[in-house]
């Protein structure tokens, strides 16, 4: 009987031992498969499709702007179904749904007219959003300042995001002097600390055109920037977010600034004091930068602020402004 006992006791530890084993197997291939879909889109230009009140993910392509979350109905597969989620998840096999609907002969209805698709800003919700001041060499000199030795860093908040062909409300009852600023924008894609310069831009996701639209008389009403620079609205970025790899050098992109189709600023990034990439690690000696997180990297001159007081003729309502960047298309929008 001792015997016996002895042998179920024995057989029974080997059996939990082999249980305990299982999800120790299971866990490694979860970890296997995470560091695999964590691999980033290359050579996509994404759009924020909005709809009904709510944002969806679009891919550019030759055929339009295709409709990832309708596509991943169609063929049953599940993939990101916003940019944020491409930002912190990876392609997630985004990449090959899109190959299989440019070969399929019943995707047509899957890829939109860009031209009839209203768009939300490229990266809908950051943690962050970090603006430079000062940041071309040109635009210091016109406003008579000194050259600055660190990056001149203020904030934008959430509220401030619109979008391309966005219509943008001018809060008249407590400012006046409205200004524009054409920038690169970079979306962070990975979380930075500490980065060195030449490890910098390897954390970008890609790039945008974005305005950092300034209300110059509450700017500089107090020593903050805030007020004047994070009113509703005033962070119009998009309309296309382009994936860091078409861009390998983003301090040489000619920017510019339209105003009623009349050219305001005209400039390249090879003019900054602070490239992106010494942005980027300036920042992330101070605090963390996560993915998504955007950085509005200074604007060229030829701000109204910039002119001769007797030239200064401010934004208003019924204005309409087209920035344009090398590589990254034009943002649109207009002033009501």
């Amino acid at each position: 009987m001792k015997n016996n006992r002895k042998k179920k006791k024995t057989a029974a530890k080997a059996k939990s031992v082999k249980l305990r084993k299982k999800p120790l197997k299971s866990k490694n291939l979860r970890a296997k498969a995470k560091t695999v879909s964590a691999e980033q889109p290359k050579n996509m230009t994404f759009l924020t499709i909005a709809k009904n009140g709510e944002y969806s993910l679009g891919v550019k392509t030759e055929k339009g702007i295709f409709d990832v979350q309708a596509a991943s109905k169609l063929f049953r597969k599940k993939v990101p179904a916003d940019i944020h989620a491409i930002i912190k998840g990876g392609d997630q096999g985004l990449t090959a749904l899109v190959q299989t609907a440019l070969a399929s002969k019943a995707s047509k209805s899957l890829f939109l007219d860009e031209a009839k698709i209203e768009c939300g800003p490229c990266v809908t919700n950051p943690e962050k959003i970090i603006c430079l001041g000062f940041n071309y060499r040109k635009h210091a000199q016109e406003l008579s300042s000194v050259t600055a030795t660190a990056p001149v860093l203020f904030s934008k908040f959430n509220n401030a995001l619109s979008s391309h062909n966005s219509a943008i409300k001018l809060p008249v009852h407590v400012a006046s002097k409205f200004d524009y600023e054409v920038e690169l924008v970079a979306v962070i894609g990975k979380t930075a600390y500490k980065v060195s310069e030449a490890d910098a831009l390897s954390c970008v996701f890609g790039y945008c055109i974005g305005n950092d639209i300034s209300a110059r008389d509450l700017q500089f009403k107090t020593s903050q920037f805030l007020i004047g620079k994070s009113l509703d609205g005033f962070a119009p970025i998009g309309p296309y977010l382009v994936t860091a790899d078409q861009i390998p050098v983003p301090d040489n992109l000619n920017l510019e600034c339209f105003v009623n189709g009349e050219q305001r600023q005209a400039g390249n990034t090879n003019d900054m004091i602070f490239s992106v990439a010494a942005t980027i690690s300036y920042v992330s000696q101070y605090f963390t930068l996560k993915p998504g997180d955007i950085i509005f990297t200074g604007t060229p001159d030829g701000v109204i602020s910039g002119m001769p007081a007797e030239k200064q003729i401010w934004l208003k309502s019924g204005d309409s402004l087209r920035c344009v960047i090398e590589k990254l298309g034009e943002l649109k929008f207009s002033l009501v």
